[in-house]
């Protein structure tokens, strides 16, 4: 029988379901006991240090407890701490970028997704790279620097070849002032060998959503095609880890199974992460279940209401406070307003989820993998963080500068990682408004970089920010990084 061991490199042992289930009891049991509710509150809170700030962060169960929690005032303070935590560590700033579908052929059967391999009306596309090279212009031509590429699970179509050969297109790809600077991979789980290509290939995070933690769940979601070894899919981010790639990403697609059960198994492969790797997700993704072309979300019985996906956003912040996290354009403007003040600290933006979208001039539908709630402009996203006090940041520099990993955290974990986002981020913005900003958006961003720049702490950097933005208004080009 499994034994619940957070170091295990088996999925059973680290996604314990026996732990699950004590967990979610446990927390039902003391989800009025103010008392340890307050002490787990200030245990999440942000301690003052000399350099900055640190967390403790939470368990998996003093977590649960907080989700379980139904207190009003309880939870607002729980909001507090998160923006608490999420001004220590990220700031202000939001990190933008956009997907990229390669090929929606896959022969899996999970039955949340159009791409299911019984799927026999939606149109099947693979983008050649002439093709990938058209969708990357045109999404340089909005001004994304960074991008998270998918591609459905098909050995024959879609082998670890054809994704080598798509990053190496993308990354050759210079127009005008345009460049990827990082290439995220969202593709299936695969082997420790094609890891070691991913890496090779000068990728940035690995990405890869579990769906949901519940075995017996995920076998009847996930019927048929290599998709159903929950293992092998469980175990992939190990696998990523061993074979040299320092970032991986984790997420679930809420509204599969029970919510609290999935939260407690994503805090829990978090901390199976930092006990065998010394180092957690560097992402965490919330994507909600929603309707797509023969897909309807309300066929499954476990969605939740946008006040509870605002309370699970906050307890990962609390949870994991180091961790970024991601919310995508599968969510509207409102509820994305809320989710950044809560944790939030990367978004897409001008996203279609479709194979060949971004050429064409009409956003298509029948190949999109889920419909796109906020379908503004990325122009218009931009002004929008802008408007509420966000800086938007086209910023990839830790990447190119080798902080990632352990040394990202140790970074993040200091409170020393502000002193090279903050300047990167207005530095990119001040491309990004001299590039493709409209007018408005333009006059914004230079007076929000006129406001931030003096709250730049080191006077040395604040300096040298300061002067490199000028070099970019007068077209005096560098690869500005900290």
């Amino acid at each position: 029988m499994a034994v619940y061991d957070p170091k295990s490199l088996k999925a059973e042992e680290f996604i314990h379901d026996g732990e699950i289930q004590e967990t979610l009891a446990w927390a039902e049991a003391h989800k009025d006991d103010a008392v340890l509710i307050d002490e787990i509150l200030e245990k999440a809170r942000p301690q003052k240090t000399a350099t900055g700030c640190v967390c403790a962060g939470l368990s998996h169960r003093e977590a649960s407890v907080l989700l379980a929690c139904e207190d009003p005032e309880k939870i607002a303070r729980m909001y507090e701490i998160a923006e608490e935590i999420k001004q220590a560590f990220y700031g202000n700033r939001i990190v933008l970028f956009a997907p990229l579908y390669l090929s929606n052929y896959c022969v899996n059967g999970c039955l949340y997704c159009p791409y299911h391999a019984k799927n026999r009306h939606i149109p099947r596309k693979k983008l050649t790279q002439e093709e990938v090279r058209a969708e990357v212009i045109a999404l340089q031509d909005m001004g994304h620097k960074r991008l998270a590429i998918e591609a459905g699970e098909d050995p024959v179509r879609n082998p670890i070849e054809y994704i080598l050969e798509c990053i190496d297109t993308i990354y050759s790809v210079h127009h005008k002032n345009g460049d990827i600077r990082r290439v995220n991979v969202n593709i299936a789980a695969t082997t420790v060998e094609n890891f070691r290509k991913l890496k090779e290939a000068g990728i940035g995070t690995y990405i890869l959503f579990q769906e949901t933690y519940h075995k017996k769940g995920y076998l009847e979601l996930h019927p048929t095609g290599p998709k159903h070894d929950y293992d092998y899919h469980t175990e992939a981010m190990d696998r990523a880890m061993e074979g040299g790639i320092d970032d991986v990403g984790l997420g679930v697609l809420f509204g599969l199974e029970r919510y609290k059960y999935e939260f407690a198994g994503l805090i829990m492969h978090a901390e199976h992460l930092e006990a065998v790797h010394g180092v957690g997700p560097h992402t965490i993704s919330v994507p909600r279940v929603k309707r797509a072309d023969d897909i309807d979300p309300d066929v499954f019985d476990n969605g939740i209401d946008d006040e509870t996906f605002a309370k699970i956003i906050a307890c990962i912040r609390l949870a994991v406070p180091y961790t970024g996290m991601i919310i995508s354009t599968r969510e509207s403007e409102a509820v994305r307003k809320k989710a950044l003040r809560l944790g939030i600290s990367q978004i897409s933006g001008g996203s279609r989820t479709s194979v060949g979208g971004y050429t064409e001039e009409e956003r298509p539908h029948d190949t999109e993998q889920f419909d796109v709630s906020d379908q503004r402009t990325l122009d218009e996203v931009v002004r929008w963080l802008m408007e509420n006090d966000h800086i938007p940041s086209f910023c990839t520099a830790c990447y190119r500068a080798g902080r990632t990993g352990d040394r990202f955290m140790s970074l993040c974990k200091n409170g020393q990682i502000l002193n090279c986002c903050h300047p990167n981020a207005l530095m990119t913005l001040s491309e990004y408004l001299e590039d493709y900003a409209q007018p408005e958006t333009k006059r914004l961003g230079y007076e929000m970089i006129a406001r931030e720049l003096p709250t730049i702490p080191n006077e040395k950097v604040r300096t040298i920010a300061a002067r490199n933005i000028e070099d970019i208004r007068h077209s005096n080009r560098r690869d500005f990084r900290f």
